[in-house]
């Protein structure tokens, strides 16, 4: 028999269970799972997968769950694949030098040939390892803003569900963590035959990111604003948002030239001030589309568009979506906890 494709799971504390396990589950399960589904009659499996961390020592990951890692980096020289799992990190702090084993790991198996793939905060693990300099790159939506500042020469796509872009160079980026579901997807493509990804995905239910990750993301709250003047304009127009003209009147309010102004509002947040207005308006909007009946041009008109047009356009462009179909997208939701209400 050929030997199984080999597939590691890189881990580490900050590693969530429901990556690192869901992604073991259905990958172990590819060969043996539809046979006895459809016709009681298990089948083989077709995949080795490895539960890799820097230790062989058991530890707990994100949420207290016990991980016992079947290897350690210096056991595993040779894989097809590696998947850097999710490594929770903050939004505001690369891991400098954290995972100085990880990284030299990932460079030399990545050198030997293997695949090197990440899922959400994996990829901020793997842009240290410099792998990703010159290329796009997946990964959760809520990291936009520290590649843009740690790591410059990496095009973050924060859209982007599953990135191949430098699939021939062995390097494949996942975005937010059910993401996981996708880039499984694709490896047991690759490595096994579509007919098998299309047999996962009828066992395990696997889909639903078509629109990508635009229409999950959130405006970035981060509040490290030094500058006191404009730390009291993001203020004021969080809770002022309609208010016409936004930009001129947080000028007038704050004192400065509207030259003056737009300089260090753009130093303090990254943004342009109209930029961060429209960031505002357009996720006040997803809320009352997200929990109201309000039709979408009066929503619109709640947050500051008087032309109906422009909005739906802005709205678009920014989450990926029409207003509409936007609030299509999360009426099963608010329909399941208004009938979990009401139970």
């Amino acid at each position: 028999m050929p030997a199984r494709p080999r597939i590691a799971l890189l881990v580490a504390p900050e590693t969530s269970a429901s990556v690192l396990y869901g992604l073991y589950d259905v990958l172990t399960t590819v060969g043996p799972m539809w046979p006895d589904m459809t016709a009681a009659e298990p089948g083989e499996e077709l995949l080795e997968v490895r539960i890799v961390a820097a230790s062989r020592e058991p530890f707990r990951c994100f949420g207290g769950i016990a991980v016992e890692p079947h290897a350690s980096l210096a056991e595993v020289d040779r894989v097809d694949a590696v998947v850097v799992c999710d490594m929770y990190t903050p939004i505001g702090t690369p891991p400098r030098g954290k995972y100085a084993a990880e990284t030299r790991w990932l460079r030399d198996v990545h050198a030997r040939g293997a695949l090197v793939a990440s899922v959400c905060s994996g990829s901020v693990l793997l842009a240290e390892t410099g792998l990703l300099d010159g290329r796009t790159c997946a990964g959760h939506w809520a990291y936009a803003g520290l590649f843009a500042e740690a790591y410059p020469r990496v095009a973050f796509q924060p859209g982007a569900i599953l990135d191949l872009a430098s699939e021939p160079d062995g390097i494949v980026t996942a975005g937010g963590v059910t993401s996981w579901q996708e880039l499984a997807l694709y490896l047991i493509g690759r490595f096994c035959g579509p007919e098998h990804a299309a047999r996962t995905a009828k066992v395990y239910l696997m889909g639903g990111h078509e629109h990508g990750q635009l229409p999950f993301a959130a405006m970035s709250r981060r509040a490290r604003v030094d500058d006191a003047v404009v730390a009291a304009s993001v203020a004021w127009i969080d809770e002022h948002p309609q208010t016409p003209n936004p930009v001129t009147a947080m000028v007038e309010r704050s004192g400065l030239t509207p030259r003056t102004f737009a300089r260090r509002f753009t130093a303090a947040t990254g943004r342009r001030p109209i930029e961060h207005v429209h960031g505002v308006r357009v996720e006040r909007a997803r809320e009352m589309l997200e929990l109201g009946a309000l039709p979408v041009d009066d929503v619109g008109y709640a947050v500051g568009y008087e032309d109906p047009t422009f909005f739906r356009r802005l709205f678009k462009r920014t989450t990926g979506l029409t207003p509409a179909a936007y609030r299509r997208k999360y009426a099963a939701i608010v329909d399941l906890r208004e009938t979990g209400s009401t139970a």
